[in-house]
């Protein structure tokens, strides 16, 4: 692993209580595993004060651990990683959830999963081997293996995931694959897989567990499940 220097990216909208924890976690777990890494947060003007937590937690960590690039408002995940990308330092880039959803306790499997393998991308999945899900009530649940479901026989995408963010890409394939992406919202991380798959990138898994968010709200509601359905067709169409 020398030579080798990981970003994290932090997409945050109303994080503010969850921020802190996910932070130190992440250094924790970073630092104990000897990897170069940063961690950029891409706040979106939260109105909660994300980003004043953030310019504290910057101060205590130092600035080539933290780095901060805000945007002004609310633009999407898609551009929030393109954003993110650009800022980059590191020849890997995590994507993950600020709301301690994602414990970054697994990123060193992640990383050995890719260097056992060589892969361009590993994602993380609760539907193989001891992967799972805890903190959802039964809609929530239905929701998420209905989607899988449904895409694993429109698209065949080759992970047993698809909607989870919590995942390792080399930069490079990452960047090509986010800027040939059209969908916005839940659907968004489902179009990564795909695409993925379309470019030719190999793909590894590693069993997570995920857990509920603790503090604030989730993002997921009707509009967002509704976006999911005609992402799902729209891909299975052009794809």
């Amino acid at each position: 692993m020398a030579g080798d220097k990981y970003s994290v990216l932090l997409p945050t909208y109303n994080e503010r209580e969850n921020l802190p924890i996910i932070i130190w976690l992440l250094c924790k777990y970073l630092g104990e595993s000897n990897l170069d890494y940063e961690i950029i947060v891409i706040d979106d003007g939260s109105p909660d004060g994300t980003l004043e937590v953030a310019k504290q937690l910057q101060e205590v960590y130092g600035q080539d651990k933290i780095v901060l690039r805000p945007r002004a408002k609310k633009l999407g995940l898609g551009t929030a990683y393109i954003h993110g990308i650009k800022h980059a330092t590191g020849n890997f880039v995590i994507i993950m959830d600020a709301d301690l959803s994602h414990h970054p306790k697994f990123i060193p499997e992640f990383i050995k999963k890719q260097k056992e393998g060589n892969f361009d991308l590993v994602s993380g999945t609760r539907y193989i081997g001891d992967g799972g899900v805890y903190g959802w009530d039964l809609k929530r649940k239905i929701i998420s293996r209905t989607a899988n479901y449904l895409t694993q026989i429109l698209l065949r995408p080759g992970a047993s995931d698809l909607t989870g963010s919590f995942r390792l890409f080399r930069k490079e394939p990452l960047q090509n694959i986010v800027e040939a992406c059209v969908s916005k919202g839940y659907v968004f991380q489902m179009e990564i897989i795909i695409r993925a798959r379309q470019f030719g990138y190999t793909i590894g898994e590693v069993p997570i567990k995920f857990v509920d968010r603790v503090y604030g709200e989730s993002k997921l509601g009707g509009s967002e499940v509704i976006g999911f359905a005609k992402g799902l067709l729209y891909l299975f169409a052009t794809t």
